[in-house]
């Protein structure tokens, strides 16, 4: 079980998205407790009902010596094993120090998470998120006073924690990463949510430091009422019962959500990409109406993902997208279909590093008369990667073009599968599909989200059913 699957089953236990902060300042802690240890214990004894994680800050057991990591060794021992430990440690280093910070993180303390700090680049941080079965956060836009005199510096109108999500992105290579958010700037935090809709968020600063718990979840949950971690450390740790004071955090948490329209994560979850299909609804690259296709035949439906060119915020969203849906896929090269798929299988290949190439349309007669443009070695395996399908057949020609060319092709990965049998042809030839959105889902995500009426969400229904032209 990777870290992000035991969070997501914990928050699901405990019906709860609080994470305690395990920060002991000894000369608060009650006389009654003989150490930092006991003092530990006792708080984990009464919020683990509540508490969906810990997060230890490793600072203040190095600042007791050698009893107080002592004290954070027996405390991580303690914690039931099913509540995943976040140890906030904001490492970072050159790769060879960062590659010793990771492995004493995961093996040595065993910590199912860190907290990472990207000051220094992939350097620094992909060492940790080699070890895929444990998770990262890096910090983003943090929530102390200073924190903008560097991370709102901005070039070309960009901001550095802009840049910092975006990265995060591509040096996860479509795995999970999450990201530290600071409360206290939720309007930060709504805007890495739309450029980042399906990434988790770790937010101390509600609490002790005044950041307002509606505004946060307000700007940060995802659909799916999952996505933020709301950590508290002072306010829970020194409460005269701090097993009281997480209860009513995490009631307060829960009912905050229930108030904003958030799905209970115990009961059913929206459309993972209800941002998504929102984005695409009003952007106009998914109509509704009364349409001739090019084929002659008439849709209800028309999409046009050629416009993304125009919305980068939205083409990074789906890029994005794409990278979840390439993870855990077997390729070397991803192979944009022109035309529409090429901007964003450049935005893909921005994201996650994998190199692209594509198949032309047209081969040249004169200059290298190439089929594929792009560098690649026969043998190497590519994933074909288009904006969306009807039938199989511009897939099966664009296949063709580049196993011609000694490339090995087995996936074949789209936004939008209009479930026009083009998923039959595919599999018929050997070959697999991978898709975000089905048009009957995008259909029925927009109409329960209001956009779209119940008439036009059933009239694309019907279309479906009647074999889509």
């Amino acid at each position: 079980m990777t870290f992000w699957e035991k969070l997501v089953d914990s928050i699901k236990a405990r019906s709860s998205l609080l994470c305690v902060g395990l920060d002991p300042v000894v000369e608060r802690i009650p006389r009654r407790y003989e150490s930092v240890a006991a003092f530990n214990r006792a708080v984990v004894d009464a919020t683990a009902p509540f508490a969906c994680a810990y997060k230890p800050n490793i600072a203040f057991y190095e600042a007791l010596g050698q009893q107080g990591l002592d004290a954070l060794r027996e405390t991580m021992a303690y914690i039931p094993q099913d509540i995943p430990v976040i140890l906030d440690a904001k490492r970072n280093d050159i790769a060879s120090t960062a590659q010793a910070y990771a492995r004493a993180v995961f093996e040595i303390w065993g910590a199912d998470a860190v907290t990472v700090t990207p000051y220094l680049g992939a350097d620094g941080v992909v060492p940790f998120l080699q070890y895929e079965d444990r998770g990262v956060f890096l910090l983003c836009k943090t929530s102390n006073p200073s924190a903008g005199e560097i991370q709102d510096w901005s070039q070309a109108g960009l901001p550095l924690y802009r840049r910092v999500a975006d990265l995060a992105l591509r040096w996860s290579a479509g795995r999970e990463v999450g990201l530290v958010m600071g409360a206290t700037y939720p309007e930060a935090i709504a805007e890495i949510r739309r450029r980042s809709p399906q990434t988790w968020f770790l937010i101390p600063g509600v609490g002790a430091q005044g950041g307002d718990l509606e505004a946060v979840l307000r700007a940060g949950l995802r659909a799916d009422g999952l996505g933020v971690l709301i950590n508290a450390s002072r306010s829970v740790l020194y409460a005269q019962d701090p097993g009281e004071a997480a209860r009513e955090l995490r009631d307060l948490i829960r009912t905050t959500q229930q108030a904003l329209g958030g799905e209970n994560t115990s009961t059913g979850t929206p459309h993972p990409y209800i941002e998504l299909c929102r984005g695409l609804y009003d952007a106009g690259c998914v109509r509704f109406g009364d349409f001739t296709l090019h084929s002659g035949a008439w849709s209800p439906v028309y999409i046009d993902l050629r416009l993304l060119v125009s919305r980068p915020e939205l083409l990074q969203q789906v890029a994005g997208v794409y990278a979840r849906l390439l993870r855990g896929l077997t390729y070397e090269r991803i192979a944009a279909v022109p035309y529409a798929a090429l901007p964003i299988g450049t935005a893909v290949s921005l994201l996650t590093g994998d190199p692209l190439i594509y198949p032309r349309r047209e081969v040249k007669a004169y200059g290298t008369r190439r089929a594929v443009e792009g560098e690649f070695r026969p043998g190497e395996r590519a994933l074909l990667l288009d904006d969306l399908i009807s039938s199989g057949g511009s897939k099966l020609e664009a296949i063709a073009a580049l196993e011609a060319e000694g490339l090995v092709v087995k996936d074949v990965v789209v936004l939008i599968d209009r479930e026009q049998g083009g998923r039959q042809d595919l599999e018929a030839h050997g070959y697999r599909l991978h898709a975000a959105l089905t048009l009957r889902g995008l259909a029925e995500t927009l109409a329960e989200d209001g956009r779209l009426s119940g008439e036009q969400a059933r009239k694309v229904i019907d279309y479906l059913e009647q074999g889509g032209g």
